[in-house]
């Protein structure tokens, strides 16, 4: 694998001595993900896809250490062997998601309302740099704090600061029992009762609301978890249908690799919002994350859109653009202050704009 990562490291320095963009590639499963790639062949792709493997797991200490393109499913597998798993439940896009496409989007499925993102788990990340050399960032310990703020800002960073060639992850237990309870409420009642809920010990571990074929009401999935007890008492608070073990397994595996049908629709808005806002009335959409999380899908004036929910302490992110022209920003415009702090990043780490030019911000 050495031989693999130094033929990368090869093509870095090679690509900057000829001023030639790299896109970076692990199974591209992402690539719809951020700006649009450029409609020409102005560039080059860096694929990290053959370096691959897990390099340590130490399941007492609850840490994996894996290469960038080692698939993802590769490394629920070996976790799930030993009754753990990826606590923030990453979407996997399919077959071919690898661990550093994983890092680089930063994306978190329906157990971040109670686990946290992804970005909280990463421990320490090896990068490959703009000139061709190898960074180290971080710790493959839970207790090792040097770097650990620097290998959390990769994590979402969409390639555009480097290439991620490896990967520290804290990894947590699964969960020893499990329950989903299904309530037909409408829009507004669904928030409000995910609001109370909140305020309770309830372990809630998911959330998704659905509208009717109607519109009028809609349907609240919860999802329950930790040990039968505490489950059996989630149950009697939330009250509702119980869901069948299996139907309740396949919807969330639909929610969070977003192979359900709502996830289909185009454009799709992800729109990130504090806890008590109430509906936006702009159209169908799904809730997750106790309505922290909308997904809202059909045309919309993407600025009035985003005036609107920035002045409720919000962000929207065109998730899928469908026909959206492409001078529409993918992710919600920063402030002069925050766009400041990417600029002197982006120098800092890439000088010569050789890794993923405006995949995240149009000005770098």
């Amino acid at each position: 694998m050495e031989f693999v990562l130094s033929e990368l490291c090869d093509q870095v320095a090679t690509a900057r001595a000829a001023k030639r963009p790299l896109m970076i590639r692990g199974g591209g499963t992402r690539l719809f993900y951020g700006e649009p790639l450029p409609a020409d062949d102005s560039f080059s792709w860096l694929d990290l896809s053959a370096y691959r493997g897990v390099v340590a797991y130490e399941p007492a200490e609850l840490v994996l250490t894996a290469r960038a393109g080692t698939p993802l499913a590769e490394v629920e597998q070996t976790l799930s062997a030993q009754g753990q798993m990826l606590a923030f439940e990453p979407p996997r896009f399919g077959a071919g998601g690898t661990l550093g496409g994983c890092v680089a989007a930063g994306l978190s499925g329906p157990r971040r309302l109670s686990a946290g993102a992804l970005g909280d788990y990463v421990l320490g990340t090896r990068l490959l740099s703009a000139d061709g050399s190898v960074l180290r960032f971080g710790g493959e310990v839970m207790k090792n704090v040097a770097g650990y703020d620097l290998s959390r800002l990769l994590a979402g960073s969409l390639g555009i600061l480097g290439a991620l060639v490896e990967v520290s992850i804290k990894v947590m237990p699964q969960p020893r029992a499990e329950a989903t309870q299904v309530l037909h409420l409408d829009e507004a009642q669904a928030l409000r009762q995910c609001l109370r809920w909140r305020a309770r010990p309830v372990p809630v571990s998911a959330t998704a609301w659905l509208p009717d074929a109607s519109g009028a009401l809609g349907a609240l999935t919860v999802r329950l978890s930790g040990n039968e007890s505490a489950v059996r008492q989630g149950q009697a608070v939330i009250g509702g249908e119980t869901l069948a073990d299996e139907s309740a397994r396949a919807f969330w595996l639909a929610l969070r690799d977003q192979t359900h049908p709502f996830f289909r629709q185009r454009p799709l808005w992800r729109i990130a919002l504090p806890p008590r806002v109430a509906p936006l009335a702009l159209g169908p959409s799904l809730h997750e994350w106790g309505g922290t999380l909308r997904w809202l899908s059909g045309e919309q004036d993407a600025a009035a859109l985003r005036a609107r929910v920035q002045a409720l302490g919000g962000s929207a992110t065109l998730y899928q653009r469908g026909g959206t022209a492409r001078d529409v920003p993918t992710f919600h415009p920063l402030a002069a202050g925050v766009l400041q702090i990417h600029r002197r990043l982006k120098a800092e780490f890439d000088p010569s704009g050789v890794f993923n030019a405006r995949r995240l911000v149009p000005e770098l």
